[in-house]
Parts: C-alpha cells; sequence; structure tokens
C-alpha cells in the first residue's frame, strides 16, 4: 500500500539528536509513582521504554510486568514527566520495572522488534487473518505486509478449533496524526519538509460537496481533504473517506462492497490513493489553523517560514505551530512549537491468552527486514 512509502521519510522524525544525559538503567521491582501524563499497553519493559523515548513530553517511566498481580495493570506502560526531568519520588513495588527515556542516547528511529511473546495476545487492530503452519510463519507474513504492525497467532488449541494455525495481522499508526486542528487567530501551523517523494504525484480526484454516509470505522482530525485522504491511504481498512471542511474531522471508512454518495455541502470524499503519492498537504502552511500536539519544545523566530526549517532540521518534529506578531495572545507571539507523536507499533491492548504467540513485524531488523 502507498501508505508504507510515503512515509519512510516521515518515519525517520522520531529519532532523536541529543546527546547528553544518557541513563539505560532499568531498575527492577521500583515504582516511580506520580506525574503520568499517558498510559499505554507493552509487552515488556523495552517496549516501554521505547514509547516514551518516542513520545515528546515523557521523561522517565513505570511498567507492570507479566508477573504483576495485585490488579488489572499488568502489561501498562505509564509514561510520566517532571519539569526537573526525574522522578519525585522511588518506592520499591514488586512486579514493576521503572526507568528513563532513551531521547539523549540517539536511539534508532525505527527501532528492530524481533521478540515473540508466548501465552501474549495483542487485542485488537486486526485488519486481516489466515492461517499459517506456525508462529514463525505468522511474522514472516506481517513482516512482508507494509501495513503490519504486529501480529497474534493462535496455536493448536482444542478449545479454539475455530482459529488454531490462525495469523492475525494489525495495525497501528506509523504516521504523524495532530491531536486537534482547530481554527484560531494569528497562528500558522505545517509539517516538517523532510519527505521526499519517491512516487508520481496524486492528482486530486475528489468528490466535492459529496457524503459517503455510514460504515465509518475511525474518525480523526485532518487539514485538508488531502491531508485525509492520506491518512485513508495508509490505514490498510480504510476504503474511502469523508472529510469536514467546517470541523476538519476526516471520517475514514470500511465498505468493501458498495459506495453510496450524497450530497453535502462542505464535505469532500474521495478513495485511497494506489499507485500515487500526496505531497502537498506536506508542504501547505495553513494559516489561522492550529495543530494541537505533544509539544517537543518552543523557540522564538521572526516568522513561520523560520518555523517551518527549524521543524523540518529537528529529527524529532513532525509538525509545528508559529503564533504570528498579530496574535490576541500577545505573550506568546513568535513561539515556534515543534510537535510529534508516536509513530513505533503499539498494540492497543496486551493481555495473557494461552496458546497464543504475538510479536511484531521485523521489517526494522538488519538480518530479517524484508
Amino acid at each position: 500500500m502507498i501508505g508504507g512509502l510515503v512515509w519512510v521519510s516521515l518515519l525517520s522524525l522520531c529519532s532523536f539528536a541529543f546527546t547528553e544525559g544518557c541513563n539505560r538503567q532499568l531498575q527492577q521491582n521500583v515504582d516511580f509513582p506520580g506525574s503520568d501524563i499517558k498510559t499505554l499497553y507493552s509487552p515488556d519493559v523495552e517496549h516501554c521504554q521505547l514509547l516514551c523515548t518516542q513520545q515528546p513530553s515523557c521523561r522517565f517511566f513505570t511498567f507492570h510486568r507479566a508477573d504483576w498481580t495485585r490488579d488489572d495493570r499488568t502489561f501498562k506502560c505509564f509514561l510520566k514527566s517532571a519539569s526537573s526531568g526525574q522522578p519525585n519520588s522511588q518506592t520499591p513495588l514488586q512486579g514493576v520495572t521503572s526507568g528513563f527515556s532513551l531521547k539523549s542516547c540517539n536511539p534508532s528511529p525505527q527501532p528492530c522488534l524481533s521478540r515473540v511473546y508466548e501465552n501474549v495476545d495483542f487485542v485488537g487492530a486486526d485488519y486481516t487473518s489466515f492461517f499459517t503452519a506456525d508462529h514463525e510463519d505468522c511474522q514472516k507474513a506481517c513482516t512482508q505486509d507494509p501495513s503490519c504492525q504486529f501480529f497474534t497467532f493462535v496455536k493448536q488449541d482444542p478449545k479454539q478449533q475455530n482459529v488454531r494455525y490462525k495469523c492475525f495481522l494489525k495495525y497501528s499508526w506509523n504516521i504523524p496524526r495532530t491531536s486537534s486542528v482547530e481554527k484560531k487567530a494569528g497562528v500558522v501551523s505545517g509539517f516538517s519538509q523532510t519527505s521526499s517523494p519517491s512516487q508520481t504525484a496524486c492528482q486530486n480526484k475528489f468528490l466535492s460537496n459529496t457524503d459517503i454516509p455510514g460504515s465509518d470505522f475511525q474518525t480523526l482530525k485532518a487539514a485538508s481533504a488531502e491531508h485525509c485522504q492520506a491518512l485513508c491511504s495508509a490505514h490498510p481498512q480504510c476504503t474511502c473517506f469523508t472529510f469536514g471542511s467546517l470541523d476538519f474531522k476526516c471520517y475514514l471508512k470500511n465498505n468493501r462492497h458498495h459506495l453510496e454518495t450524497k450530497v453535502k455541502e462542505g464535505a469532500t470524499s474521495g478513495m485511497p490513493a494506489r499507485f500515487c503519492q500526496f505531497t502537498n498537504w506536506l508542504r501547505t502552511a495553513y494559516e489561522g489553523i492550529d495543530f494541537t500536539g505533544p509539544e517537543i519544545r518552543f523557540e522564538l523566530k521572526d516568522n513561520a517560514d523560520q518555523c517551518q526549517r527549524l521543524c523540518s532540521g529537528d529529527p524529532t518534529c513532525q509538525f509545528y505551530t508559529y503564533i504570528k506578531d498579530n496574535s490576541p495572545e500577545s505573550a506568546a507571539r513568535r513561539r515556534c512549537y515543534l510537535k510529534g507523536v508516536i509513530t513505533m507499533p503499539a498494540p492497543p491492548k496486551v493481555v495473557k491468552v494461552t496458546n497464543v504467540v504475538s510479536g511484531f513485524s521485523t521489517r526494522n531488523c538488519p538480518a530479517t527486514g524484508q
């Protein structure tokens, strides 16, 4: 699918250029209480640490291991932050491991996640399934499919005969998404300009003032109809989309059997790109539009062009918002906010289940990557 190609350069935005204060130490059975900013699922502490590394605000974390038994927090990864960069306190707690972001360690922008997890299910995010002989073949199938980020394989199990030997391929967003897109006076927003097209640029083939009703499976925020189409193109389940110019909502839809349309003012619809890629939305500066999302930092700049160049030159920046001199927020004028999100594979839920094996695509692993 085209989404896997257009984002090759953007994925590199999650690399980290800092070189000071690298702390790889993991503290077994030690909790960093409080200071939570986000909770995700991870199959092990190394994955949790990488999530913390990619989340712009995260400075340290606590992971609840598979041997945690007190409550339902098993496999939960608690991302944390403090102005000092250090936890406020450390307390003994059996079944957890804590550590620090690796932002200062210059980690790989696309980490190799080769480990497989016995009796662990990555719940949800399925987009296709089929039968394979074993979990090794399932992982190979995941690696060879550009859309696949992780998988779960069901081993021979007399209690689950209808799904035994079944390989479930799964997807999580591997491209930058803004948390929100809103109209706001005196600001300009845009994306990093490090992406370089490797395929023919798409000719816009939109259905103007047209809605495709129903079949929604996810709603995101997008800056434009072309941005919405790029999001649809990246997701393996998306067969069509509708973008609302009034609220900036991008409705991703899945219906492989029929496509109905109706007239709707302000709506733009279309299909995913399959043989070309979109770049105009990446190059556009969106006047009067605010992109919200985790902030890496801000610097003072004279204009939006300088802000865009700052974002493009920072390997951690994926998108930005610049506060112009005419902004009603006088204290924030000339601020260039650099922003980014997690793009590494992240299962929506991780649970213990017997007779299953889960793991990740190994395309980023030198020895086995495709």
